[in-house]
């Protein structure tokens, strides 16, 4: 049911409910029935009121439906209705009902269940990573979770900016230095005097090896850094380490398919003074005390969530990791993102407080629940029905360019947005190379490129098909597959709301597994010319929408396979 559709039939029950129990204060939900059988849409209003009306709930329902039945706009919708177990009203809607959603694919093209712009700015920021090595399977799953988020957004009408924040500073940082001057000098990895916290990837030997050979890396943003080969300076490794794995990670992420519209380092929040300010402010406003020799931020009193106070500034000198990430944000608001959503490892559940914390503390009237997040889980990636742990490259993890290497990219965005993000993932090698239905990746792209082929075989017919008179397609499994085309709209809807792109992941591979048994129970290339057109552009509707779908969870829609 189109949502347009799912409105009229919601005020058109409000009005009945308010004409039988005029007292009546309740909120009208449809739902799909679990049971196709039942019916197209349920509805449990009967059974919400009985208690507070003091009446039967099946005898309410019973005059809900017969003053929805003395309605004309409701014919128009529903071809019948009935009562179910306790109170349940069940409706099957109208033949031109359902055909109804064909006509505003036609109508809207690529922009059929999207909404016009709203006029709101969003920034998602995520990946985000350390540059101290290759991206991981954990960055895969913040990327395809957080570019499925923003087309979704998009989709719904914001105007949406991807950031990726480099913290370029710190104790890691320091440590990556270290380890690419140990690998210069020779030390091994196991030697007895290799820096205990080091980093021990191969990728540490060719950072040393061009750091030596005076190479020169160039960013995607246009900026070269030539190595001095100076191998006595922290200083100089450490500016041409980090240049060098910027550049491997904005290649990983290139291969990815995925461009990010702004980059934000941290250390620019030490240097552009924004970091001090944010303290001082905090220190101003009351919201901080000195104890143990320590800067504490009063969290507990600033009522969000945290259950005790944090350390800002630690008695040895030095922020604490939470301290800049104020500051970031607060650079977030001021550069007029009021929506943002952040996507991280579930690692970081205890930020999220003190960075509110510090937010409301400055008093700059940004919202409570500002930034949003997404926290995910971390990916067990098997192959063989073994757990693969290491990449040589990294040394000690399987790395974003492993699995692009090993299933393509099409297949790394699809298996890790099909989870909800707070659920653990197990990310099968086989299954997603196998050409089987129990793949989804391959089961959805092969609906599509068969229907690319259907209408192949009819290319004479192109220009008839988006006029044909659907009123033919009256089979159960065409019912069925225009009801899942309907309901697209508040799947994407549903999606964004709830910043879970699995709601699409799943609504796809049901499509998908609709028209594979519409396809199978019924000939489309028939003699009968009339339904021949209308059963083309049925499929070529669905063949439009799945390939819309895709996009969105930046999965491509091959035309042959």
């Amino acid at each position: 049911m189109l949502p347009g559709q799912q409105q009229q039939l919601i005020s058109l029950i409000q009005a009945a409910v308010s004409t039988i129990v005029p007292e009546a204060s309740a909120t009208v939900m449809l739902e799909r029935p679990k049971i196709a059988a039942h019916g197209d849409i349920a509805c449990n209003i009967a059974m919400q009121l009985a208690k507070p009306a003091r009446r039967n709930p099946r005898e309410l329902a019973q005059q809900i439906v017969e003053a929805l039945q003395a309605e004309p706009a409701t014919q128009a919708l529903i071809a019948s209705a009935e009562i179910a177990g306790p109170g349940f009203i069940n409706f099957r809607l109208a033949t031109a009902a359902r055909h109804a959603v064909l006509d505003q694919i036609t109508q809207e093209g690529a922009r059929y269940g999207h909404l016009p712009a709203n006029g709101q700015k969003l920034m998602v920021e995520f990946v985000s990573a350390n540059p101290t090595g290759p991206l991981h399977v954990g960055h895969s799953r913040q990327a395809a979770l957080g570019d499925s988020i923003c087309r979704l957004f998009t989709s719904q009408g914001y105007a949406v900016t991807r950031e990726f924040y480099y913290n370029d500073a710190g104790n890691q940082i320091e440590n990556l230095a270290i380890s690419v001057q140990a690998r210069a000098r020779g030390i091994e990895p196991d030697a007895a005097d290799f820096p205990t916290d080091g980093y021990k990837g191969d990728y540490i030997v060719d950072i040393a090896r061009d750091f030596q050979a005076g190479a020169t890396v160039t960013g995607t943003d246009g900026v070269a850094v030539t190595a001095t080969g100076n191998i006595d300076s922290l200083e100089d490794i450490r500016i041409f380490a980090v240049a060098y794995l910027r550049r491997e990670q904005d290649l990983d992420l290139q291969a990815f398919g995925l461009k990010f519209d702004n980059y934000y380092l941290e250390s620019s929040l030490y240097t552009s003074g924004r970091v001090e300010q944010t303290v001082q402010a905090l220190i101003a406003g009351g919201h901080t005390y000195e104890s143990e020799g320590a800067l504490w931020l009063r969290t507990t009193e600033l009522n969000t969530g945290d259950d005790k106070d944090r350390v800002m500034r630690k008695s040895e000198g030095g922020y604490t990791y939470f301290v800049p990430d104020v500051a970031y944000h607060v650079a977030k608001w001021e550069r007029g993102f009021h929506h943002a959503i952040n996507i991280q490892g579930s690692d970081h559940h205890g930020t999220i407080a003190r960075v509110r914390a510090g937010l409301q503390g400055l008093n700059l009237g940004i919202p409570k629940e500002f930034p949003a997040y997404v926290l995910h889980k971390m990916v067990k990636v098997v192959r063989n029905g073994a757990e693969v742990k290491i990449s040589k490259r990294a040394g000690s993890y399987v790395t974003m360019r492993d699995l692009i290497d090993w299933v393509g990219q099409d297949a790394v965005r699809y298996f890790l947005s099909q989870r909800r993000a707070d659920s653990e993932f197990v990310f099968d090698i086989d299954l997603a190379l196998s050409k089987s239905e129990e793949n989804p990746v391959y089961y959805i792209q092969y609906a599509h490129a068969r229907i690319c082929s259907m209408l192949a075989q009819s290319a004479e017919l192109a220009a008839q098909v988006p006029l044909a008179d659907v009123g033919k397609l009256t089979a159960a499994t065409e019912f069925a597959l225009l009801q899942r085309l309907s309901e697209y709209g508040s799947t994407l809807a549903q999606a964004t709301q709830e910043l879970a792109p699995h709601h699409l992941a799943f609504w796809l591979r049901d499509c998908a597994a609709d028209f594979h048994a519409w396809y199978n129970a019924e000939r489309v290339l028939v003699d009968d010319s009339e339904l021949k057109l209308a059963r083309l552009r049925l499929a070529q509707a669905t063949g439009h929408v799945i390939a819309n779908g895709l996009e969105l969870l930046g999965v491509s829609a091959p035309e042959r396979m």
